[in-house]
């Protein structure tokens, strides 16, 4: 093999690297990133509150055909 392929080769595969790495941090801070906004979201909505009707409502459907 000749040094200057070899040299290239190398040269190539530190640059790949640094494109996966680069490309690594990125999804790692745009996954933190959602998450935070998805915990905001969460807190956000408001629990569904305990229905109002009497306790015999909605016990049975009847029906006619």
């Amino acid at each position: 093999m000749d040094i200057s392929n070899l040299t290239s080769s190398v040269s190539a595969q530190a640059a790949a690297q640094a494109s996966a790495l680069a490309s690594l941090l990125l999804l790692r801070k745009t996954l933190e990133l959602q998450a935070a906004s998805i915990g905001g979201l969460v807190q956000a909505a408001t629990p569904a509150s305990a229905p109002s009707n009497p306790p015999n409502l909605g016990n049975s459907v009847d029906l006619t055909v």
